[in-house]
């Protein structure tokens, strides 16, 4: 089943860290990210149950699922729910490492009937980061950053602002990359209406005003990049049209999104080794790919490099393109973190006094902290939260990066490390 023309992705370094030692290995993420390709790279038999034909033989006969030569792929496992416990009971049988992978666009409903815990192992597929899609050859590798040694920042690269923009446009669904302009724009609209029209029936979730929940997308996607409240985006989402709805019918809105991985909030890191004053923990706003936000605000690459915004929908600071870039540079740093352990989170205190975009946390609790600005030059109040974080933390703080639009990577005489977001990798 292996394809030529298959791309690599980040996440096949751990699935071949994995499937040697793992009976059954689950790819989740949104539809489009990639996860039956790459699980076909692997697969000696498949069974694609959005396929109606082998879904019916399925229902008919489920323990068929788990025949054939290994390792077994049950594509879209969440259309017949089963067939997850089918396989946790073949692992607490005995299979053998690499028996199953299994790929899913959603969670089901009752996900404690469904637990995999110490049988099957989950893994992370979001769309294509940078270092996914094509572009120069990264030079710092977030594994070196989390390494705690300060390792040497080189590299240099020919991409602009309007590249980056063109990439948070361009979309990460990498059905999607080859296609520009209207075809573009109607794909990225047909992704949107089938979550609106299908997805959340499917997750047996009746919508009684479609249109309601189309705007509190358009008003999610306002907020990306910030910690708006739940209840300042439904103000936004309610402008205009009347009574506000309940929080009863909204917030089941967010639930089904991030069932199905539209919703991707960064979490607040909340410190155990050190202690600061005032955390807050609201998390950070993001959607599965920038160009979903774009798409839903009606912005165009043109309108995002000429500073003009959708809006006064949601309080932000600085402009859209500055937080659709942070979403980008976000997506793409959370595929490297994952491939090293890591997890991303965000910081900011209450009031927001001091933020730090993101957090790069080790299982030891120690940490990468990152900003990300829409710039090619990087001035000393730049640096300033990072600097008081440092003083914060001590040695608790491995690195510190600033990601740019730049041309160049380097350390600056502060230790600081200065990367273009197309120099970051794995």
């Amino acid at each position: 089943m292996r394809d030529r023309t298959y791309a690599a992705r980040v996440v096949d370094r751990e699935l071949d860290e994995l499937l040697p030692e793992i009976a059954a290995i689950a790819l989740e993420g949104a539809k489009g990210v990639g996860k039956t390709a790459t699980a076909f790279q692997r697969a000696e038999t498949a069974r694609e149950l959005d396929d109606p034909a082998q879904y019916n033989v399925a229902v008919a006969d489920p323990g068929r699922l788990l025949d054939g030569p290994v390792p077994v792929l049950i594509d879209e496992w969440q259309y017949l729910p089963e067939s997850w416990d089918l396989v946790r009971r073949a692992v607490d049988r005995g299979a053998a490492p690499g028996s199953y992978l299994l790929t899913g666009s959603s969670q089901p409903n009752d996900l404690g009937s469904h637990s995999g815990a110490a049988r099957i192992v989950s893994l992370r597929m979001r769309p294509l980061s940078l270092a996914e899609r094509g572009l120069p050859a990264p030079t710092v590798g977030i594994a070196d950053l989390l390494s705690g040694n300060r390792p040497t920042i080189t590299g240099a690269t020919a991409l602009t602002l309007a590249d980056y923009v063109q990439e948070i446009v361009a979309s990460g669904f990498p059905g999607l990359r080859s296609l520009s302009g209207r075809a573009l724009r109607a794909q990225l609209d047909g992704y949107l209406l089938r979550i609106v029209d299908r997805d959340f029936e499917e997750l047996g979730h009746t919508l009684r005003d479609p249109a309601a929940l189309r705007r509190w997308m358009v008003a999610y996607a306002a907020a990306s990049s910030t910690t708006a409240s739940f209840e300042t985006i439904r103000d936004a989402a309610t402008s205009g049209h009347g009574e506000k709805p309940a929080k009863t019918t909204t917030i089941p809105y967010r639930d089904v999104l991030e069932r199905l991985w539209i919703v991707d909030p960064v979490p607040a890191w909340l410190p155990t080794r050190n202690r600061i004053a005032r955390i807050a923990s609201p998390p950070k706003h993001q959607l599965a790919d920038p160009a979903l936000a774009a798409r839903l605000l009606g912005i165009d690459g043109d309108a995002l490099l000429d500073g003009r915004d959708a809006g006064p929908l949601i309080p932000r600071d600085g402009t859209l393109a500055g937080t659709l870039f942070e979403s980008l540079v976000t997506l793409s740093l959370r595929t490297y973190a994952q491939a090293a352990e890591a997890s991303v989170k965000h910081l900011r205190t209450a009031g927001g006094r001091r933020e730090v975009d993101l957090i790069m946390e080790r299982a030891d609790g120690r940490v990468v902290a990152v900003e990300v600005k829409l710039t090619r030059d990087v001035r000393d109040h730049d640096t300033t939260h990072l600097r008081w974080l440092a003083r914060q933390l001590g040695d608790d703080l491995l690195d510190a990066v600033i990601v740019t639009t730049g041309p160049e990577a380097y350390r600056r005489a502060d230790g600081i490390a200065v990367v273009p977001a197309a120099l970051l990798g794995p």
